[in-house]
Parts: C-alpha cells; sequence; structure tokens
C-alpha cells in the first residue's frame, strides 16, 4: 500500500509539471492562429493584440507644445499720398514720419515638437517649418489695377519661439528649415544640469517606404494646445516618392509637427514612419460686423447697421492628413548634417546614418 501510494504521489506530481507546459504549447498555437502574419517583419494592418499605453506614454514625454509669437510693426499710408514700395524703399527717413499711421500687432501659432537630442550642452527639436517660417516684411496695395499704391506694410520685429518645461536659457533658434518639404530643427545651447523628466525621442526611426495600403499608425501632438494620441490607417504609400503620405486621422492645428508612430511584428516594436505636416483644407470668405471697436455684445433683435469687414476662413478636410516621409526626413538631415555638427549638435542618434 505504501509504494502504491507513493507511485500516485508521483504521478499526480508530474501532471502538475506537465499541465503548466501544455497551457503554454496551447496559448502558443492559439497566438499563432489569431495572429498568423503577425512576425512577418511587416509593419502591422491590425490594431496591436494587447495593451501598450506606458509606450506611448513613454512617447509622449518626448513630445514639447511649441508657441510661437510673432511681432510686427505697421505703417499705414493714405490712399491721397499714392505711395509705392519703390518711393518707401527710396525713403532716408523713418517709416513713421512717412506714413499716416502707425501700430504693432502681433500673431501666434501653435504645433508639436519632438525632442530628438538632448546633452549637458545643447538641444534640439523636429518641427515642421509652416510653424516658424514668418516672413520679414508683409504689404499691402490699395485694390486699384493700374497703380501698385502701398496700403499697409508691416515689418517684424521680434519673433519668440517657446517651448514651456525645458532648462532656461532664451528662445530656441531655428537651426536647419526647408520650407517646400515643411521640415525644421531649433535648438539652443543649454545652462546647468540635465532635466531628468525631459526624455528624448528614444525608438527608431523606421522606413516610410515600407508601409503598405491599411497600415496601422498612431499620431501624437498637442491640438489646440491639448496633448492628445489618436490613430489611422496609411492610404496612396505610393506617395511617398514624392516625399509625404496620407493617412486618415483627425487632424487640428497643433497635430502639425507629431510623430507618426507604426508597430512592426507586434508592441512593443514601435517606429516612427513620419511626421503629420498638414490636413486638406480649402478657404472661403466670409463678411462679418467688424467689432474690433465695440465695447460690448451685438444686439441680435436689431438689425446691424454698422462696418462689416472680409475675413478668411479656413475649412479642414477632416480624415485627410499629409506625413512627411522619413526618407525625406534623413536627407534633410544629411544635408546639414555637417553644419549641425560644428555648432555641438550630434543628431545620429535619432536619424541614423543611412
Amino acid at each position: 500500500m505504501k509504494l502504491l501510494h507513493k507511485i500516485r504521489i508521483r504521478t499526480w506530481r508530474g501532471l502538475l509539471i506537465l499541465l503548466p507546459t501544455l497551457l503554454a504549447a496551447c496559448s502558443s498555437t492559439t497566438y499563432e492562429a489569431v495572429y498568423p502574419t503577425l512576425s512577418d517583419g511587416k509593419y502591422d494592418s491590425e490594431f496591436p493584440y494587447r495593451n501598450c499605453s506606458e509606450q506611448l506614454e513613454e512617447i509622449s514625454k518626448s513630445l514639447m507644445n511649441l508657441n510661437v509669437l510673432v511681432f510686427y510693426r505697421t505703417y499705414v499710408f493714405s490712399e491721397e499720398s499714392k505711395t509705392t514700395l519703390a518711393m518707401i524703399r527710396q525713403e532716408s527717413r523713418d517709416l513713421k514720419n512717412v506714413a499716416s499711421a502707425s501700430d504693432v500687432f502681433s500673431e501666434s501659432v501653435g504645433g508639436t515638437a519632438i525632442t530628438i537630442y538632448y546633452s549637458t550642452d545643447h538641444i534640439a527639436f523636429l518641427t515642421c517649418a509652416h510653424i516658424l517660417d514668418y516672413p520679414d516684411s508683409i504689404i499691402t496695395y490699395y485694390p486699384y489695377p493700374d497703380d501698385n499704391y502701398v496700403q499697409i506694410i508691416g515689418i517684424k520685429a521680434r519673433q519668440q519661439n517657446n517651448i514651456f518645461g525645458i532648462p532656461p536659457g532664451g528662445d530656441l533658434e531655428v537651426l536647419a528649415l526647408d520650407n517646400k518639404n515643411d521640415i525644421a530643427l531649433l535648438g539652443r545651447a543649454c545652462e546647468g544640469k540635465k532635466q531628468n523628466d525631459l526624455k528624448v525621442f528614444s525608438y527608431p526611426v523606421g522606413d516610410s517606404k515600407e508601409l503598405e495600403w491599411g497600415s496601422f499608425v498612431y499620431i501624437m501632438g498637442f491640438p489646440l494646445g491639448h496633448e492628445m494620441i489618436t490613430r489611422g490607417i496609411v492610404s496612396d504609400p505610393e506617395r511617398i516618392n514624392k516625399g509625404s503620405f496620407l493617412i486618415d486621422a483627425v487632424f487640428n492645428q497643433g497635430f502639425s509637427g507629431g510623430p507618426v508612430i507604426a508597430v512592426r511584428d507586434g508592441v512593443p516594436n514601435f517606429e516612427m514612419v513620419g511626421m503629420i505636416k498638414s490636413a486638406a483644407a480649402s478657404y472661403r470668405y466670409v463678411l462679418e460686423p467688424d467689432t474690433r471697436d465695440f465695447q460690448n455684445e451685438l444686439n441680435f433683435s436689431e438689425p446691424y447697421t454698422g462696418d462689416i469687414r472680409v475675413r478668411s476662413e479656413k475649412d479642414i478636410k477632416y480624415g485627410i492628413t499629409f506625413s512627411v516621409a522619413t526618407e525625406t526626413l534623413r536627407a534633410f538631415y544629411r544635408k546639414h548634417r555637417h553644419q549641425l555638427e560644428e555648432r555641438g549638435y550630434f543628431l545620429d542618434d535619432f536619424f541614423g546614418r543611412k
């Protein structure tokens, strides 16, 4: 009887050891059956099969809210003065002595910047050129087809490129800019110790040309100043040969400069495959009351008899979003690499040396 008892105990122990092995084998078999092409070396076209909030939160810590504020001094010329641009250029006196009025106005825009480099000496960010590129002068003319009489001229006085939450040291400088492909690098020298809570984007920069119809992507950024994440799928990947590609993610102002993140063979294999730059849009002109001098709200119970003005209004076509391809980003970096390294910015860890 004792011998039989020992044999039974050993048998149960063997079953207990064998059970986890069987469960693991079943789990692996089920995994392969449900995701038969997950390990194909391509970017995934299916929704991630497991939780990836931790990795996405890590990426979000490398994204910064970029705010650009530009100040212009404006000079107004009366219609009777018949002032031309040639006359203004020849004028040796201060413009305010020639203009009938002068003023100062400002414009601001927000976007997203990706932290791509941070050392004890320098910090650098990748973003879109259109967020930063403001002309040195703006000129409007009186609406006469035969005469080019200047109505208003605006001269840029100052531009501030600010990112809150980074080490103090002044405004960020534009290190390199490409208007055609909508790419820009910002940076500046750092003062003091590195901040441990400021994270550099640490996932690989992938290859946009490997995206396919239906490839699944995340986009992240600061639409209207709020840090957000959304998702989309890739369309028309053939456009990548022209430097960009389309995704159906919902875009709003402030997403520009944010990363496009794809997954290769399942979570957590994230790769940056592009940078959000813009959405399709159309423009229309709207007549509205000129309320700039109003102290109180309009009385909608009575007809409006005051001045009106024309305003240009952008109508965003949501779901048609354009992105800069990584091949274009790398070409931009190669073009400026030498001058960046001369200034102390070594960005090979982010862009690679392809």
